[in-house]
This record gives C-alpha cells, structure tokens and sequence, in this order.
C-alpha cells in the first residue's frame, strides 16, 4: 500500500471531514471530479475512524498515535485499498477499467491479480479500532463484484466501513448507492491550494494552480504535472514553425508521454484557442488516445496526431 497524504486534508475538506468523523453507518460514497482529493478524504477517514489521540477542529485524526503513523507509512492493517487494475497481465495498458469479482473473493482469482480480497480481509478483527475497505472506482466494479459486496456492506464483520469513491454518483451501481450515506467532495478554494503547495517546500505557482482549479490531487507530483504543461506549450509552439520542428516535438511527447497528464495538459494549454480550432484539435487528440489504447505503432500515431494538430490550428 503507498503510503497516503494526510497533512492538509483538514485545511482542504475541513467540513466535510467533520461529517465523516461522526459517521457512524456501514457506508459511504464520496463523489466529485477526478483528482479533487477523494482518495485524501478516504484516507482521513480510515485515519480518523482508528484514530486513538486528540482529534483536531474538524475531528481529524491527530497524526501522531500509533495507528495514524502506520496509515502514514502504507502499512496499515486495518486498511484495504482495492482499484481497477492499470494494466493487463502481460504489462500493457488495460483498454477497460474494471474491478473483478476476484477482487472480493480469492477463490474467483483465477489470475491471482489482487495480493488481498475483500472477503478473507473483512473476517480478520481489527488491530485497531476499524477495518476500512476504500474502493477507488466505484463505477468499475462489475456487477458480479458488486453483488458480492452487498451482503457485506449490509452486515460487515466487526463493523468494518467501506468507503466508495466515484466521480459521479449516477454512474454507480444503484444496489451500491441505496446503500451508501452519499458525500460530496468539492474543488478547494485556490488559496487553500497555494498554502499546501507551500506547505510542501514549492514555490508559488499560479500556473499550475490555475491548472489544478481546485483539483488538490494535482498537487501529489507538482514537478511531473509542470513538466507536462511546459511538453504542451513545446509542442503546441513547434506547430506553427513548420512541418519538420511539430514532427520532432511530436517524437519528444512520444519519449514522454503520460496519458494520466499530458492530454489534461495539451486541453488546458489550448484553452485560449478560438473554439473552432480547439474542437479539432481535441478531436486529434482522441484520435491519438485511441489509436494508444488499440497498441497502434507509438510512432506513427504521434506523427498523425502532429500533422492533424497542424490542420487543426490552421498551419497545414
């Protein structure tokens, strides 16, 4: 288990986290865009719900016992993080996300992808005060799966508490959500934003703030997500200075290319494009997108997507 963020959370979703302290159901679905900071909210709530010292203003938990220092280092007991997989059994990028029944029953785990299952985590009692189980991705568990957890978030062993996350409630199986207490988590003010930023030895950075808007998961690896801005800018510069400098800076975003950032990166960095051009010129990256997602040649895709760009932004 990575070892999670917990500084800050209080300064970035304070009230909310006075709400989940008192919880005290079986349940609960957070809900908000991606990388606004639902996976810190689930981790300041296994945090607080096994928190043993002082509790700060909001109920968090105090960061200093020995069960919050555990959850700071990854190594948890009581805590069970379960997410689609990112990539297939032979290492390349899944096409669809999904979270199998094999993630809650070993014995459906034919493939032996999930080290730990929800099932045989749930009917072992807590070392500390709770087991948490966080599902990152809630509307990728299959239905299979999904119906195998109903009877444990009914009834869980040893009053355990799940904690579901999804971007949108509607996209959730309805069996999961009827039986959730739903939370929302909603983007941070871009002040609170700044100060953590600080808080993290960063210098201030209105750029990436703006790009953040209010996304406090942007700020995890500030240094990967400026380099992918500065990659947009680069390539997005070389278009209108011929065909041979946009198919060598198209080469370089090949070497670099993190789809979790750049195409988020590219689309920000065109927002100021008149909006013709930048309707084509995200219809070119989704052509790229999917032309990756199909294993077509790297290569070759990025070539298109530069000879495209350069028809888009009208310098073909």
């Amino acid at each position: 288990m990575t070892a999670p963020t917990l500084a800050g959370a209080a300064d970035l979703h304070g009230p909310l986290l006075e709400q989940t302290g008192a919880f005290q159901g079986n349940a609960l679905l957070l809900t908000g865009p991606a990388r606004v900071g639902k996976l810190d909210v689930a981790w300041a709530v296994a945090a607080q719900h096994n928190c043993s010292g002082s509790r700060g203003p909001y109920g968090e938990a105090c960061g200093t016992c020995p069960s919050c220092r555990a959850l700071a280092a990854g190594g948890h007991p009581d805590v069970l993080l379960v997410e689609p997989r990112a990539t297939t059994t032979t290492g390349k990028t899944a096409r669809r996300k999904l979270i199998p029944i094999g993630a809650v029953l070993s014995g459906r785990d034919k493939a032996r992808e999930y080290e730990t299952h929800v099932f045989e985590f749930l009917e072992v009692r807590p070392t500390f005060a709770r087991r948490v189980v966080i599902v990152a991705g809630a509307e990728y568990l299959g239905a299979e799966a999904a119906n195998a957890l109903l009877k444990l978030v009914e009834e869980p062993p040893h009053r355990a508490l799940f904690v579901f996350l999804a971007e949108d409630r509607r996209s959730v199986l309805p069996t999961i959500v009827s039986r959730s207490a739903r939370l929302s988590v909603t983007p941070a003010p871009d002040r609170a934003l700044q100060r953590a930023l600080e808080r993290a030895g960063h210098a201030p950075d209105p750029d990436l703030i703006a790009f953040a808007a209010g996304r406090a998961g942007v700020l995890g690896d500030p240094a990967k997500v400026s380099a992918a801005l500065g990659d947009a800018r680069d390539l997005t510069d070389a278009l209108g200075e011929g065909l041979l400098a946009a198919l060598q800076a198209a080469e370089a975003l090949e070497k670099r290319f993190d789809p979790g950032w750049h195409p988020e990166a590219l689309r920000f960095v065109w927002r100021t494009l008149p909006p013709h051009q930048r309707a084509r010129a995200d219809s070119a990256l989704s052509a790229l997108q999917e032309a990756l997602e199909a294993y077509a040649s790297p290569s070759l895709s990025f070539q298109v997507f530069a000879l495209a760009l350069r028809d888009a932004l009208g310098h073909a």
